[in-house]
């Protein structure tokens, strides 16, 4: 049965991929119509006057997830700013397909304003994409599974992800080593695009050795598993890059458990305050956050230019950077507008 609902969601995709025939595939990394959260009210003008009687939907691919959580908080702290209404809800767990392609359903039988949808896959939710466009009702792709017929998406670049993260081991393990990646989900654009821009970078120096690769799906229990066999496998590894933070301190487990801390090296993705909590620790190496709460404020402005009929670029582009023990406590404030300052600097 659920192969056949499957087959369903794809056959739908395909549909919506031949009546979006205007709009090229979007990959988000690379789209040149692009603005950067920064520029918003500099290109477009102040923000239009929202009514009071907006009910935004947002929906994500997990609450299991802080990071998904975290940017739920951020469509809250902006709806809340401007007097709309969000209701934010998600997929029981992140291979839950199905059940979120219902929620996006849901919401747009029930008339919402306007959709911000983090999709499991980059296919999973088109089917939604396709009803909400043909009833007119805006839908905002947000990180980090990209569907390629998103009119709209607000984002980090991905593929920079992994660059930070290699151009890390690069400056601080020049004699090289072994290394290893635990990646995310196979066929969702970001885990394919932070692999890729950390493989390519460290390809520039052959010092370094990627000696595997392998998928975990976003669970730090089978990024335990397989960081443990890695470790097995090849002793004198020197680090790991994980897709997110979630995997990454699973894999911090794996190494702890081996007495491997003094030699290996971890790096993650997301930001989420058990990867700064571990940082601070010493015991997570650093992570690439790309601050959840403010991508969600970010994508909620969004919606709202288009909602009040302002033209915005396909991607809007969201901040990152990357944190160690030397700038955690910096990066880690809770005062929003130090924060955006903060960034505006780095």
């Amino acid at each position: 049965m659920k192969r056949l609902l499957l087959s369903a969601v794809v056959s739908a995709w395909l549909c919506t991929t031949a009546q979006a025939a205007e709009l090229s595939p979007l990959k988000s990394d690379s789209e040149p119509d692009r603005t950067d959260w920064s520029q918003l009210d500099t290109r477009y003008g102040p923000m239009p006057k929202a009514d009071k009687s907006l009910k935004i939907g947002g929906v994500s691919k997990t609450l299991t997830n802080e990071y998904w959580r975290l940017l739920g908080q951020g469509y809250k702290n902006a709806a809340q700013r401007y007097g709309v209404i969000v209701e934010y809800q998600a997929a029981a767990n992140e291979a839950d397909q199905l059940g979120q392609l219902s929620i996006a359903e849901t919401m747009i039988a029930q008339g919402f304003s306007g959709l911000l949808v983090s999709p499991q896959t980059d296919i999973n939710l088109e089917p939604a994409l396709q009803t909400a466009t043909s009833r007119q009702i805006p839908v905002v792709n947000v990180n980090d599974a990209v569907m390629p017929n998103a009119p709209h998406y607000v984002g980090n670049v991905q593929k920079d992800n992994g660059v930070r993260v290699a151009q890390w081991f690069i400056q601080h393990k020049p004699q090289g080593g072994k290394l290893a990646v635990i990646e995310g989900q196979p066929g969702v654009y970001a885990a394919g695009q932070r692999t890729r821009g950390f493989k390519e970078t460290i390809a520039l120096h052959n010092t370094f050795n990627i000696v595997a690769s392998v998928p975990a799906n976003w669970s730090r229990e089978q990024a335990y598993n397989a960081a443990s066999t890695i470790l097995q496998q090849h002793p004198d590894l020197i680090g790991f890059y994980a897709n997110n933070d979630t995997m990454a301190l699973g894999v911090v487990e794996a190494v702890r458990a081996l007495n491997k801390a003094d030699q290996v090296a971890v790096l993650g993705t997301d930001g989420i305050s058990d990867a700064y909590a571990s940082i601070k620790r010493g015991e997570l190496t650093g992570t690439v956050d790309s601050f959840p709460v403010l991508t969600g404020e970010v994508a909620m402005d969004v919606m709202l230019r288009l909602i009040g009929g302002q033209t915005i670029s396909r991607v809007v582009a969201t901040p990152q950077a990357l944190i160690t023990k030397d700038n955690a406590e910096a990066f880690s404030t809770k005062d929003n507008e130090k924060l955006r300052q903060l960034l505006m600097a780095h």
